[in-house]
């Protein structure tokens, strides 16, 4: 049940990073560091999609790991943007706690899947 949770929230992640994405780039016309977000934001959502169908058991882990660096890749990109007044402190607030939420499913599902791993 929470593979599929953090599926479909890392999708709506990823639609709200391309969302930032333009905003910031028409808007505020800042172009570098937004780049770097949309493209460590929606890479989590690809790297969830393709743990689905991984090798193994420890490819599917391997995959998520990295997922979870793009995620807490996607937060410095975040933060470095609000703290460079890019994003507001409202639209922060709630991009931040999705992309944090990300993160403690990933760690999760990660530390689940090692623990039931060594059992075999």
């Amino acid at each position: 049940m929470e593979e599929n949770t953090v599926k479909y929230k890392s999708y709506a992640f990823a639609l709200r990073m391309i969302k930032a994405y333009k905003f910031i780039t028409s808007e505020q016309r800042e172009f570098t560091l937004s780049k770097q977000m949309l493209r460590s934001g929606t890479a989590i959502g690809a790297l969830i999609r393709e743990a689905e169908h991984g090798e193994s058991k420890a490819d599917f882990i391997h995959k998520l790991s990295i997922a979870l660096k793009e995620a807490n890749e996607t937060e410095y990109w975040l933060m470095l943007l609000h703290d460079s007044d890019y994003i507001d402190d409202n639209s922060f607030s709630l991009i931040i706690d999705d992309c944090q939420e990300l993160i403690k499913m990933l760690i999760s599902i990660i530390k689940t899947s090692k623990h039931n791993n060594a059992k075999h």
